[in-house]
């Protein structure tokens, strides 16, 4: 077949084929045209062939540069030879040429893309069916070293591109997966030629761009990132142009979509993050009942974006998050509640106090829209949420405070609620002491002051941890003296004499409060029950009366000047009618230390009293060391009447029980440390 071609094609013409000189590889390209065109017209495709075959083996395959650069010359003159019946011999001229654009010269590369070139002009739409191979090789040379390749290559790349958008034989569906697998190339040449691909596609009537768009999205938002600004600007603009053919088409796959955008808002690329964020917005604005299954990843994608330092991102995410709080989804139709709460879940654990906020809306809604599945997974939340107490933020808590109420509605889940509170300020002090009062004075705004107190109370009842016990105690009461939001439970603690309420309030309080004197104490101040008040300071022992008392006992004197014990200052006019209130204040004064602030407070208090023929004084030569003698019509004047409703005998012998429980702890915990010390006091000596 070879001797067959030598026949055909004169060996001067072979010779100035693989002339240094173009000029004489184009005479002879010229000469091959015209032999060729002969053949064609005689009808010897046989013969034409081996032209082929002699111009691929000996040349375009040949070791020697020139041999190559001539056989691609000869290949594209055979073509323009050839004309209209160039198609059928296709199969033979393309593919060297082709392999010639992986040449390490990279003259050869060059005239390898204007042989391409020139064939493509010859077969038009005959070329389609070797698109993806040409692409690719097309793709790899837009990143050519060399300059004038690159050149080549882009005039080769506008005639394909004009070859594909008036043809009716491009497959887009072969050429999607070559596609997708280029997306990821990081050159920006490559770059900027596929998005150019995309974008002369997309502009064709009859290629379903868009149908594919999930295949090669990623890639268009990967190049968001490109450190070239001409990049970023084209992949910007193809995908508003894409954005818009979603508004405006009836069937988009926003399913697929959704996972794209989801991982891209995470981003640490600034543009990236605000591009994905407003497709998710037009997203959940369309995607109706499609997006369903996705609602948690893409809540997940939200809440971050929430807290971005870039305002723009910051408001597009927060309508975002409004509109797809608004969808009522149904569970039964893919709508996973449990993903969703996972996500807000994960979120409270957000550095940022907007998106911790944002996830705490989360449970608000679905427990106002699906209580009941929500309450299914209280297990796995309760905890995080009760963790969100301790968060830095006041509005947070108050957040997680109301989402507590809510789920409290029911008895069982109140009890629980109130009973991990108890546990977790008895692991966390520092809770306690910092967050203590904002959470109890919240709940009892959202669920009841009386409500609340009493559940406390109840629990902490048995508290087996009695120093425990004795502090939380001393915090309720402190929070009980001092809040405005418990003034109603106050004012139902006045009426313990008199009202079936207020006993009932007052004696399943004093269950818990008799862990601490100076809290029951309180209470009973409160309560006006002055006389047993009088009575519990009587029967305080040495043991009772330490330094933490004093301190207790500091504070009681202080708010006794505060306007929540107005009424009981006022009752100081008239000492013959409360002379039980005189003798427990008195008892009081007895118990500080003269030096005290808080013994000067009360003593300048008391000598404000205007004494009445019912008090009389002893040692009246010194005002400052008064007692006081109850008379039998004093006594009379008491709350002694409505000692029937409630059996005070009975409330000081458990109070007296429980303070001699406090007192056998602290010896056990002394004698524990004694023991402790002589141990290691006598493994030192050994």
């Amino acid at each position: 077949m070879a001797a067959d071609a030598l026949s055909i094609i004169p060996g001067a013409v072979l010779r100035n084929l693989s002339d240094k000189l173009y000029e004489k590889r184009k005479n002879a390209a010229l000469e091959i045209e015209g032999i060729v065109k002969q053949l064609a017209m005689a009808g010897e495709h046989e013969r034409i062939s081996a032209v082929i075959s002699l111009l691929t083996n000996d040349f375009t395959y040949s070791p020697q540069t020139n041999h190559r650069k001539g056989g691609l010359i000869g290949l594209a003159a055979v073509t323009v030879g050839l004309t209209s019946e160039a198609a059928q011999h296709l199969e033979q001229i393309v593919p060297p040429v082709l392999n010639s654009f992986l040449d390490q010269d990279s003259r050869v590369r060059y005239y390898a893309c204007e042989a391409l070139y020139n064939i493509a002009k010859v077969v038009r739409g005959d070329f389609i069916i070797y698109f993806n191979k040409i692409f690719d090789a097309l793709c790899k040379l837009s990143a050519d070293s060399d300059a004038n390749v690159q050149s080549a290559a882009h005039l080769l790349d506008r005639l394909v591109k004009d070859i594909v958008t008036e043809s009716d034989q491009f497959s887009i569906e072969e050429f999607i997966p070559l596609l997708r697998e280029r997306m990821n190339v990081l050159n920006p040449y490559v770059r900027q030629f596929l998005v150019g691909w995309i974008t002369v596609l997309d502009s064709v009537p009859d290629i379903d761009m868009l149908g594919f768009l999930p295949d090669f999205l990623d890639g268009l938002f990967n190049m968001l990132s490109d450190s070239s600004h001409e990049i970023r600007q084209q992949a910007d603009a193809a995908l508003s142009e894409f954005l818009q053919e979603i508004k405006n088409s009836p069937n988009v796959d926003y399913g697929r979509m959704a996972e794209i955008l989801v991982r891209r808002a995470g981003s640490t690329d600034e543009f990236t993050r605000l591009t994905s964020i407003t497709w998710i917005n037009e997203f959940v604005k369309l995607g109706g009942e499609q997006l369903v299954p996705y609602y948690a990843d893409i809540l997940g994608a939200i809440l971050p974006c929430i807290s971005d330092e870039e305002e723009k991102i910051r408001v597009v995410a927060r309508e975002t998050n409004e509109e797809l709080r608004a969808i009522k989804a149904d569970p039964t139709e893919g709508f996973d509640i449990g993903a969703i709460l996972s996500i807000a879940k994960r979120e409270l654990n957000s550095e940022h106090e907007a998106t911790r906020t944002e996830a705490l809306h989360w449970f608000f809604t679905l427990l106002d829209q699906y209580r009941a599945e929500f309450l299914a997974y209280l297990n796995d939340i309760f905890d995080p949420l009760l963790n969100a107490l301790s968060d830095p933020s006041d509005v947070v808590v108050l957040l997680v405070l109301e989402v507590h109420a809510r789920i409290a509605e029911e008895s069982h889940h109140f009890h629980h609620l109130v009973s991990y509170l108890i546990c977790t300020f008895h692991n966390n002090h520092f809770l306690l002491e910092k967050r203590g009062a904002l959470i109890v004075r919240r709940l009892c705004v959202l669920l009841g002051a009386e409500k609340v107190y009493r559940e406390f109370s109840t629990i902490l009842e048995s508290e087996v941890d009695l120093d425990f016990a004795s502090v939380m105690v001393q915090a309720l009461n402190l929070i009980l003296l001092t809040s405005t939001e418990l003034g109603e439970l106050r004012s139902l603690l006045k009426k313990s004499l008199v009202d079936s309420c207020g006993k009932d309030l007052f004696q399943s309080l004093y269950a818990s409060w008799r862990h601490s004197p100076m809290a029951t104490i309180s209470l009973c101040l409160l309560a006006q029950a002055y006389s047993h008040a009088s009575c519990v300071i009587q029967s305080l022992g040495e043991e009772d009366i330490n330094v933490k008392f004093l301190v207790q006992l500091d504070k009681l004197i202080r708010l006794l000047e505060t306007p929540v014990f107005a009424y009981l200052r006022l009752q100081l006019l008239e000492p013959g009618k409360h002379t039980w209130l005189l003798k427990t204040l008195y008892g009081l004064l007895m118990l500080l230390p003269q030096q005290s602030a808080a013994f000067k407070i009360l003593r300048t208090r008391l000598k404000t009293v205007p004494f009445s023929e019912n008090i009389k004084r002893t040692s009246s030569a010194n005002p400052y060391s008064q007692i006081l003698q109850v008379t039998e019509d004093g006594n009379r004047n008491q709350d002694t009447q409505n000692y029937s409703a409630i059996n005070f005998p009975s409330l000081l012998q458990q109070f007296e029980h429980m303070q001699l429980q406090h007192r056998n702890h602290l010896k056990d915990q002394l004698q524990s440390r004694k023991s402790a010390s002589a141990l290691t006091l006598s493994q030192e000596l050994c």
